[in-house]
């Protein structure tokens, strides 16, 4: 990659790390429903009369917003209210590799090679040591939720495997168009209409810079880019940033929401990062036993990553 590119590929999980903070900080201006819905609100609007349609069917635009836009974000949101800290959300979230590799097993039939099933379970051992630790400290249930968050996340990459969109910053302004609605609904209905409209008439401009990035910088820029990198490198040589995120969601949150990071939580990132890293790792190729012809090489196809909180 040009040191340009990799540049931007760092600043991408950046601000992808930072946006848990900012969601931290936006929880105290809505509650986590509306503001999912709000999310997703201003990032499809105006950018959805400016994008082309994807060429996928709507069978996947739906389930991809479903999975993605209701479920993940909206347990994300609620297990973060109700106490999970920013840090340690973005590094928990990262265990939706593994979720997306046992559901592409189940659904699909793809069989991961051994190293990623060793990283699997090292991964999933860096889970339990955040459990422990959160059991001790925080609330359990929070950090229940956003391990189910995860999963929903490993469903929607799987959907957005089949899907296989051209094109993913389009792909991700209509997927954003679908969850507003059933968000809203489900905000009327558990978080109240009196909370809501108490929230959105006490907006002030750290609560429309705070929709604005989640929205448009996060999403909008941050897809843009990424699908520009996806384009010009291969998957395998740009998805390994995405380990950058819990970083900068472990480093932000310590410098500006002052969370401690303790000898069990770097533990527990070790663990994770690592192990995802080891299922990232593509399969080893054989070496043919007679000289291959041009058409005997494929390229090695990995998932692109889904959207990022």
């Amino acid at each position: 990659m040009r040191p340009t590119h990799i540049l931007l590929a760092v600043l991408i999980t950046a601000v992808w790390g930072v946006n848990f903070v900012v969601i931290e900080v936006g929880l105290d201006h809505f509650p986590p429903l509306l503001f999912s819905a709000l999310r997703f609100l201003v990032a499809a609007l105006p950018a959805v009369f400016f994008v082309g349609r994807p060429k996928v069917a709507w069978k996947w635009l739906v389930g991809v917003g479903l999975a993605l836009g209701v479920a993940k974000f909206g347990l994300l949101f609620i297990g973060m209210d109700a106490g999970m800290p920013a840090g340690l959300s973005s590094l928990v979230l990262q265990i939706q590799a593994v979720f997306t590799a046992l559901i592409a097993f189940a659904v699909l039939g793809e069989r991961p090679a051994r190293i990623r099933v060793v990283g699997m379970a090292v991964a999933l051992g860096g889970i339990a040591v955040a459990a422990v630790h959160e059991g001790a400290s925080g609330p359990l249930t929070a950090f229940g939720l956003t391990v189910a968050a995860a999963a929903c996340w490993g469903v929607s990459n799987v959907l957005t495997r089949k899907a296989a969109p051209p094109d993913a910053l389009n792909f991700m302004v209509w997927v954003s168009t679908v969850p507003i609605l059933p968000l809203l609904g489900l905000s009327l209905l558990f978080e109240g209409p009196s909370r809501d409209l108490d929230a959105l008439r006490s907006l002030d401009w750290q609560g429309v810079g705070i929709i604005v990035y989640v929205a448009w910088v996060t999403t909008v820029f941050g897809f843009g880019v990424w699908g520009y990198l996806l384009r010009r490198h291969p998957a395998s040589t740009v998805a390994p940033f995405s380990l950058l995120v819990p970083v900068f969601g472990m480093s932000s949150a310590a410098l500006f929401l002052d969370e401690s990071v303790g000898a069990l939580q770097w533990c527990a990132a070790a663990l994770l990062v690592g192990g995802v890293a080891l299922a990232s790792l593509p399969p080893r190729r054989r070496t043919p036993a007679t000289p291959p012809t041009p058409a005997s090489y494929a390229d090695e196809v990995i998932p692109e990553p889904s959207s990022r909180a």
